[in-house]
């Protein structure tokens, strides 16, 4: 039998509990991972608390790397054998043996360790797809990134410095400014004291700026579409803080023609070509060295309730990844 973090109800961390489970040969398509090691992610505590509706009982975690131990009919984009990894759904991460829709798993490089695999798949195609897709991130460009001391943050700021681009960034410590700035964020604001909105408009000589990405939700909201500058985009990438309550649209054409965007990488990585390129893009800036996976904080997968806690706490930095 293998073993699964699942739930049976919504709520807090303490719905998460380990379980066996029943793992069978892959079907059409499919194709069996041992993971070595499992992500925790932001949309993780979304799931389980019934923010995002799930199917109940159900398994979590989008995010992994391992090996493929058997591959179904049909399959052959990988093999027994191969290296994978993979951020998507179907849920499941959480666990030390599952069944994945083969076409949704890429070959993870001999040159990346699959802890810093599992810790780096979905945070770091989200800041792909971010800086250049959602918004096409220049060099010259100055970007407000908000949670700098992130998962997707510390990356996002790293590469959005190798395009040339300077990014301002909020966290909630002095600890996490260092961090962020140590990673790129040339202008790191502790919104627990500074208001951030000022600062932007304070560092741009009063232009503000042509993006702002923002994964807090309810608290910035407002602030970042202040933050932006005539024509500029606000990507609301996640809700740390709780969902963005409804809101009148005559806001975004009294501050200034604005966009206003909610993406997924689900939508942006529907397509497998497109999976397969954002992947690629991502280990060409770890493989460089222009982006590096930090992995702040590891857990065993029957520790995935305190991991939780921690990180609805604030407390963890970077990338956190569970092990089996």
């Amino acid at each position: 039998m293998a073993k699964a973090i699942r739930f049976h109800k919504t709520g807090g961390p303490e719905v998460l509990v380990l379980e066996d489970v029943q793992v069978g040969d892959p079907g059409p398509g499919q194709a069996r991972v041992r993971n070595h090691a499992a992500g925790l992610n932001y949309i993780d505590t979304y799931q389980r608390s019934g923010m995002y509706k799930m199917e109940l009982p159900s398994g979590l975690g989008q995010e992994g790397a391992g090996v493929v131990e058997a591959v179904g009919s049909g399959v052959t984009n990988v093999k027994a054998g191969d290296r994978v990894a993979y951020a998507t759904t179907p849920v499941g991460a959480y666990s030390d043996v599952r069944l994945m829709p083969a076409e949704r798993l890429v070959k993870l490089p001999e040159a990346i360790p699959f802890e810093q695999g599992a810790a780096m798949m979905l945070k770091g195609m989200t800041a792909e797809y971010l800086l250049r897709r959602v918004y096409k991130v220049k060099a010259g460009d100055t970007i407000v990134f908000h949670a700098a001391a992130g998962g997707v943050g510390l990356i996002a700021c790293q590469w959005a410095k190798a395009i040339g681009a300077t990014v301002i960034g909020t966290v909630g410590s002095d600890e996490k400014a260092a961090l962020a700035k140590a990673h790129g964020c040339e202008h790191p604001i502790v919104y627990t004291r500074e208001n951030f909105t000022a600062r932007v408009k304070e560092i741009t000589g009063g232009k503000g700026v042509p993006v702002v990405y923002d994964s807090v939700g309810k608290d910035t909201f407002m602030g970042s579409l202040d933050c932006l500058q005539p024509f500029g985009l606000l990507a609301v990438f996640g809700a740390s803080s709780g969902a963005v309550p409804p809101f009148d649209l005559n806001l975004l054409q009294q501050k200034g023609s604005l966009f206003l965007t909610r993406p997924t990488l689900v939508t942006y990585n529907a397509k497998a070509e497109a999976l397969a390129e954002s992947a690629k893009a991502l280990f060409d800036m770890v493989t460089s060295r222009k982006v590096k996976i930090e992995v702040n904080q590891r857990y065993p997968l029957k520790d995935a309730a305190q991991a939780h806690r921690d990180l609805e706490a604030r407390k963890t930095t970077g990338s956190t990844i569970l092990l089996p």
